[in-house]
């Protein structure tokens, strides 16, 4: 399968060629006449119309990543939203390139973890947020530990839940730890998961 690079046409981030030095630079125009499922698509934030074209990619079954000079939480969830399953920034390492687009061919998601909490949340909301929650999974928790599961589901990082509860950053990992192991999962989206009744599976690559 084949990885193809979109960016209005120019060829002006150097870690990219790096990370995948078989890459084809293509224009938004060429790529619908080449286009096989399963080739993986990077498509520069800066490339006009860029979520229309992600989900014309998505629907003809490529695997579609963003790629960002300035990474925002909103632009992340629209890139989703769009049916990217990877959202990067643009200089970041060619190993971790790499790794994203080997979790975006395999049907993972990848989202930098710096992110992550606000992904989680606009993720949970829109699967119906607390409402649709399952209660019998939340029966196994203590009452601290699912006061830490719904701030976390509502997109606060660890620092915000600590200081939203007064305990400590090292209290509210150890409460998800105990959270995760309870109920069989780890990491935030796949706490979003259980708890909604969706799949799906996104990695965290800061964890």
């Amino acid at each position: 399968m084949i990885t193809y690079f979109i960016s209005q046409g120019r060829d002006e981030i150097p870690r990219w060629r790096e990370a995948f030095r078989d890459a084809r630079l293509i224009t938004a125009e060429q790529i619908t006449a080449r286009l096989v499922r399963g080739d993986c698509v990077w498509v520069m934030a800066d490339t006009q119309e860029w979520p229309p074209l992600v989900a014309e990619l998505h629907r003809r079954g490529a695997a579609v990543g963003v790629m960002t000079h300035s990474p925002t939480a909103a632009e992340a969830f629209q890139a989703l939203e769009s049916g990217a399953r990877g959202y990067v920034h643009a200089l970041s390492p060619p190993e971790l390139l790499r790794q994203a687009e080997l979790v975006i061919r395999n049907q993972g998601i990848w989202v930098p973890s710096e992110l992550m909490a606000r992904v989680v949340g606009g993720t949970f909301r829109v699967l119906g947020g607390v409402e649709q929650a399952q209660p019998e999974e939340l029966e196994a928790l203590t009452g601290r530990e699912r006061a830490v599961t719904f701030a976390v589901l509502e997109g606060q990082s660890n620092k915000e839940v600590a200081r939203r509860l007064g305990i400590t950053e090292r209290t509210v990992k150890a409460h998800l730890g105990s959270v995760f192991q309870k109920l069989g999962v780890r990491d935030r989206m796949q706490l979003v998961r259980r708890l909604s009744g969706q799949s799906m599976t996104l990695v965290d690559p800061g964890q």
